[in-house]
This record gives C-alpha cells, structure tokens and sequence, in this order.
C-alpha cells in the first residue's frame, strides 16, 4: 500500500495509486445542497486534499472518481471554470508578501483566460476576472480557497499588520458576494474562525459546516474508515512492534483519535498521523514535527491564560464557534490541541480536552521552553531527570530541579508572577504523568495543591506564594492531606514550597 503523505493532490493520489480514503459520498451531498461553505479544521487534516478533491469534481474529470461512492451518485459531471487560491505558501512578515502570493495565482489565471484588468488591487482584479470568465465561457464560475486565514494567524504578534491583512481579506473574500449570479460554487478553508465577521462581513450567506454533524468526518479517518482500509496494514504493524493487533488497534487509538468536531459524535483520527506510522511502522509524534504553533503561544502569553485549565474546561458551545481572536480557548480548539470531550444538552456547554497522547505529549513540550529556560532540546531529559527523583524517593533532587528550571527566565517577560509559577508546574508536572502512575496539579482551597503516586512514593505537595514553606507544611498537616492514603503500603512524603514575588523562583522549601 502507498500512503499519501504529503501528498494533497488528489488527481495525483488517484493516478498513481496512492490509498484514498473515500469522502466523495459526503462532497456529493455538500455540492448538491449548498452554495458558499466554511470549514475550519487543524493543520494537516486533509483540508487541502479536499480542496484538490473539489477541483477535480468541478473539473468534470468522472475518470478520477472510478470506483468511488460518487461514481454512482452523479449523473451529470459538468464542467466549470475554477479559480483555486492557496494563502499557505508565506510567512506573511509584510504586507507585500500577501500582494505578491494572491498576485501570482490572480496572473496565472488572467494568462488563462485571457484578461487583464483596470482596477490592480487584489479585490479589483479578482473581479474583473470573475465577470470576465463567466462573460466568456457562459459558465459560473466555482472558488477555492485553501488556508484563508494564514496571513491572520501568521500576524497575531502584530496587530497593526494583521489590521492591514484583515481589510485587504474583506475586500478579496467581498468580491464573492458582489458577483454571487456569476458563481456556481465556493469553498473556503482555515484553521481558525477568528475574525470571520470582519474578514466575511458580506459573505452572510456563508454556511459553516465546522461543528455540523453531517460533515463531522469529512477530513480525517473515522474507526470504521480504520478498519475498512489498513486492517491488514496494522497487522503489519503489530508485528513490527512486536504487539498484539488489538494492542496496536488500541494504541492508534490513545495516540492519534479522539477528535471531535461536534457533540455526541464519533471520532476521528488525524490522518497525517496514522499514515505516518502506517507507512513506517513505527508510532510518532508525527503531527507535531511538521510544524509548531507559535501563533497560539503569542496568544497564551499574551492573555496570561493558566494552562491548567486547559484540559477538563467547560464553556458555552457558542464560545468554541466564536470569533474573538483575543479568546485563547476558541483559537486552542480550532487549532485541533483540544476538542469536545463531553457535553450539557441542558446548559449547551461542552468540556474540552486534550483529544490524545500524541497531542497531549506534544503541545506539553512544545510549551515548556517559551515559559522556562529551558531549550527544546533538553525539555525530553529534564523531565526525564525529574521522573526519575521522584522514583527514587529523592523529592530534594526534584525542587532542586524545579529551582532550576525557573532560574534565569527573563523578569519582562513575566505578566503576572504567581500565575507563571503554576503554568511551569502544571507544564512539568502534566508531562511527568505520562512516566508517573498519577501526577496531578489542583489549585482548589482546601484541596492538596500537587498529589504525585509512583510505584512506592506517595508525595503530597502544597505550595505558597510570597508566604513561607513552613506555612505550607501548616496547612498540609492541619488539613490531614495525607489521610486518605493512610493505609496505603507506599511512602508518603510531604512537601512544602514556597515561591517568592520577589525573587521570581522557589525560594525555600521543607520535606517530611
């Protein structure tokens, strides 16, 4: 079997025998029951794929789709000129960098068809295009656009930019409102919804299929999808790893499921990452080593958001659906590090979370080295040297440890003292449960602040800001923390610790 990784060219994929998971059923139901569409799913998710696999479709080319469900679906396999822009191919540093991306694909089609406009903004040659084509061919006209918030999420550091982007995207997306009885179809891709009443203020007919059930599983693989197309593949890879097929069926599924698009759905797994691993044989953070969000650590350092939240938060539906870029658990979610775990009829409220061990593993370590001094490379060995200590029963080796991490991280970078303190241990502490029976960091009053289970220590934590470790080891034994764990045959070791304002660090602690 040939897996398509990297591969988004859907004529490609089917003329030279690449693996295609079949969508066509569900785009036959999106072309046939609407105009305009909106979808905003991760990175590397298959939106591109789609887009191509549209193109193909509009493009009349039945040859492509032999032997798919859209084979016995369409009757008519018309043809219509296609404009396809692609916004994902720059870094977006200055402004002439998005004239010059949209320029390029705009002349590309001005050569086709054979037109030339008078008005040489982006928004007034896409027009003159669109009338001009439909003019000519007698055809309307269909619009993809793939990635249409890139240069967005490239400025979110900058707003004075992304202002600039912003305006120049209304005016370009507008067009397809103003020559709406010229266009038979249009698609639009993203990642995020963000700033979508500004950028799409006239595209009110915009239908976004983000969150709708019926197209919950058109980019990823779904469990049945899974089994239906490398059954006989991860058995492969079950012996490579010397594992149990149902071993490896579970692990997929811990790894790289668990996305869930919409409530009260199946769902799905990240495509990249299960073809990676199919076409290696061999179990990765796949997903992650194609690229690093940097756009959403602006936004958390920036909004002081506490990490710990993260994972468990409750909040309306609507605020995952939003359009407030300053909302960092709207962009987290629509960036696919989070997704709906659970949801409330009754109140409509969703709790979100981590939606696996690949991305739980990799947003965890990506984040550490923007919020201590450690470098990328050493986040893996630090943590492993602090799991360790604590293994050993040696909690001394472990806050000398955490002192260290702390130590020599820049003061202005620093919002609010307390609050970065427990993003740096709920950071570490998350990423050492992953090698820990239990570690988990709770910040409630009256509840024990860290509780860390390994094979034979029980440690239980409490910490202090701007106070004294003694009155954390008060507080630990006033409160009987250690009660429940009584008849527990493991060591019980109790730790207080103190963080100072001052000093931006621990600065004593004491262990019993």
């Amino acid at each position: 079997m040939i897996y398509p990784v990297g591969v988004q060219n859907f004529e490609k994929i089917r003329k030279e025998g690449y693996v295609y998971v079949d969508k066509t059923a569900l785009i036959h139901r999106l072309v046939k029951s609407g105009t305009y569409y909106f979808l905003s799913r991760p990175r590397r998710f298959g939106k591109s794929l789609l887009i191509s696999t549209l193109e193909a479709y509009f493009s009349g080319k039945k040859h492509l789709f032999e032997g798919l469900a859209i084979e016995d679906l369409e009757t008519e396999w018309n043809e219509y000129p296609i404009l396809h822009f692609d916004l994902n191919a720059k870094k977006f540093d200055a402004v002439e960098d998005l004239y010059e991306l949209v320029g390029r694909q705009l002349e590309r089609y001005e050569l086709q068809y054979e037109t030339v406009a008078v008005d040489q903004s982006l928004d007034g040659r896409f027009y003159n295009l669109v009338m001009s084509i439909a003019d000519r061919t007698h055809k309307r006209v269909v619009i993809l656009v793939d990635e249409y918030d890139k240069p967005l999420l490239q400025t979110i550091g900058n707003s004075e930019l992304q202002n600039t982007y912003r305006e120049i995207l209304k005016a370009f997306y507008g067009v397809m409102k103003s020559c709406d009885g010229q266009i038979h179809f249009g698609f639009l891709t993203g990642v995020t919804k963000f700033g979508k009443v500004s950028v799409f203020s006239d595209l009110n007919n915009l239908d976004d299929i983000s969150m709708d059930p019926a197209y919950y599983d058109i980019c990823g693989i779904s469990e049945d999808e899974l089994n239906e197309y490398f059954d006989a593949e991860i058995g492969i890879l079950a012996e490579e790893n010397d594992i149990t097929k149902e071993q490896a069926y579970d692990r997929l599924r811990n790894e790289y499921d668990g996305y869930h698009f919409c409530e009260n759905v199946s769902g799905v797994y990240n495509p990249f990452s299960v073809l990676s691993t199919l076409r290696k044989n061999r179990f990765g953070n796949y997903w992650f080593e194609t690229g690093t969000p940097t756009y959403l650590v602006e936004l958390l350092k920036r909004s002081d958001f506490q990490l710990d939240k993260i994972d468990g938060y409750k909040t309306g539906k609507d605020v995952l659906n939003g359009i407030d870029p300053g909302s960092p658990v709207a962009m987290i979610y629509q960036s696919g590090y989070v997704t709906i775990k659970d949801y409330d009829s009754e109140f409509d409220l969703v709790t979100v979370g981590f939606p696996n061990k690949e991305v739980e593993r990799g947003f965890l370590l990506f984040l550490l080295p923007f919020y201590t001094n450690l470098k990328k490379e050493d986040s893996n060995f630090f943590v492993s040297r602090a799991v360790q200590a604590l293994k050993n029963g040696d909690a001394e080796v472990f806050m000398s440890y955490m002192k260290s991490l702390l130590a020599g991280y820049p003061y202005d970078l620093i919002k609010d003292t307390e609050n970065h303190y427990q993003n740096v241990v709920y950071l570490t502490l998350k990423l050492m449960s992953v090698y820990l029976v239990d570690a988990e960091f709770r910040t409630s009053d009256g509840r024990i602040d860290l509780l860390v289970r390994t094979d034979k220590y029980i440690y239980v934590m409490e910490f202090k800001y701007n106070g004294s470790a003694q009155e954390a080891m008060d507080q630990i034994e006033s409160k009987e923390y250690p009660l429940p764990f009584a008849m527990d045959s493991r060591t019980i070791i109790k730790v207080g610790v103190n963080f100072s304002g001052e000093t931006r660090n621990i600065d004593n602690w004491i262990i019993r």
